[in-house]
C-alpha cells in the first residue's frame, strides 16, 4: 500500500514493539494479534486479519478534536503464532497476560471469535470469579464444543458468573431456542438488536458495564463485527442484513475504551480474505482500535 507522506499529518499504526519498551515503562494501549481460525464453524481466512488491520491503521490519523489521543503511548505485542488448540490457547493467554500487565488497555485483534477465551482469561489473569463480560454480537456463542460459536459458554465454565455477562445486539433468525434458554438459565442479560432502535447507545453501554462490573473485577469487551449490517461488514461470514451501523459499533468501542473498569477488548470475526475490494470491513476493524484509543484518552 502506497500512502502519501506529510509531516503535518502523522499516521496511526506502525507502533513500537511492546518488548522494546524500557523496563518499568507501561503502554497506554497495546495491540496484540490472535489470528484464530481453525475451529471456525464457517470457512474463514480470519488468520490473515491482524496483518490487514495493522496495514489499514496507517490510513488514519490519531487526531480527535478535544482529546489527546496523539499523546498516548502505543505498543504492539505482535501476533501469537498458531493460537488455536490447547497449546496455542495457553500461549495466547500468556501473551495477553503479559500485554495487560504492561498496559492500561489491551486490544486483541482476531481471528474468529474463539480468541475471546484467551483474550479474557489472559486479561483476568486466569481468575474469572469477579470478572465481567460485555459482548457486541449477533450470536449468543453458547454452543457446545470448542469453536468460534462457544467462547461465552467456555468462559462460564471457567468460572465467569452468567449474571455478569451482557450480550448486546443479539439478532433474530441467528440463534436457536436452546441457546436462548441457556442464556436465560445462566442469568445472562440479553439486549436484542431491536431494543437498540429505541434506546440511546450510551445508556445501553452504561447499563451493560454496570452489570458486568458488579463483581468489582475487570471487564472484557468482545466486539464481534458480525453484529453489524452486512452492507458495512461483508467480510464477516455471519453478518446479516439489519445489523448495527458502522457508527454504532464505533460508538460502543469508544465507550468501552472510556471506562476504567475495561481492561481488555477483542475485535473478532473479520475475514480479511473475504472482504470487498475497498476493504470496508477491515477498515472498520482498524477504526474500532482507534475508537478504543479515543475512549482511553477521555478517561
Amino acid at each position: 500500500m502506497s500512502l502519501s507522506v506529510d509531516p503535518l499529518w502523522p499516521r496511526a499504526g506502525s507502533w513500537p514493539s511492546l518488548a522494546e519498551l524500557p523496563d518499568g515503562q507501561r503502554a497506554d494501549l497495546t495491540l496484540i494479534g490472535l489470528p484464530t481460525w481453525r475451529t471456525s464453524l464457517s470457512p474463514t481466512g480470519a488468520h490473515a486479519t491482524p496483518a490487514a488491520v495493522r496495514d489499514a491503521l496507517r490510513r488514519y490519523s490519531l487526531h480527535v478534536p478535544g482529546l489527546e489521543v496523539e499523546a498516548l503511548r502505543f505498543a504492539d505485542a505482535g501476533d501469537v503464532e498458531e493460537p488455536d488448540g490447547p497449546e496455542g490457547e495457553r500461549r495466547s493467554v500468556a501473551a495477553v497476560r503479559e500485554a495487560v500487565s504492561r498496559s492500561r488497555l489491551t486490544v486483541a485483534v482476531g481471528g474468529d471469535n474463539s480468541l475471546t477465551v484467551p483474550s479474557a482469561l489472559g486479561a483476568w489473569d486466569g481468575d474469572a470469579s469477579n470478572a465481567g463480560l460485555v459482548t457486541l454480537d449477533a450470536h449468543h456463542d453458547l454452543r457446545d464444543g470448542v469453536s468460534n460459536g462457544s467462547p461465552v459458554r467456555r468462559l462460564v465454565e471457567a468460572g465467569l458468573d452468567g449474571r455478569r455477562i451482557v450480550q448486546i445486539g443479539i439478532a433474530d433468525f441467528a440463534n436457536s431456542a436452546a441457546y436462548s434458554r441457556r442464556a436465560q438459565e445462566w442469568g445472562i442479560t440479553v439486549i436484542p438488536r431491536e431494543d437498540l432502535h429505541r434506546r440511546p447507545i450510551d445508556d445501553v453501554m452504561a447499563e451493560a458495564l454496570d452489570i458486568a462490573g458488579a463483581g468489582g473485577g475487570p471487564i472484557h469487551v468482545d466486539l464481534d463485527v458480525d453484529v453489524c449490517d452486512r452492507s458495512v461488514a461483508p467480510g464477516c461470514p455471519a453478518s446479516v442484513p439489519g445489523g448495527l451501523a458502522a457508527w454504532e459499533l464505533r460508538r460502543f468501542a469508544r465507550l468501552a475504551g472510556a471506562d476504567p473498569r475495561v481492561r481488555s477488548i477483542d475485535i473478532a470475526e473479520v475475514d480479511a480474505t473475504a472482504d470487498t475490494e475497498d476493504q470496508r470491513t477491515v477498515r472498520l476493524a482498524a477504526l474500532l482500535v482507534l475508537e478504543a484509543a479515543a475512549g482511553l484518552a477521555s478517561r
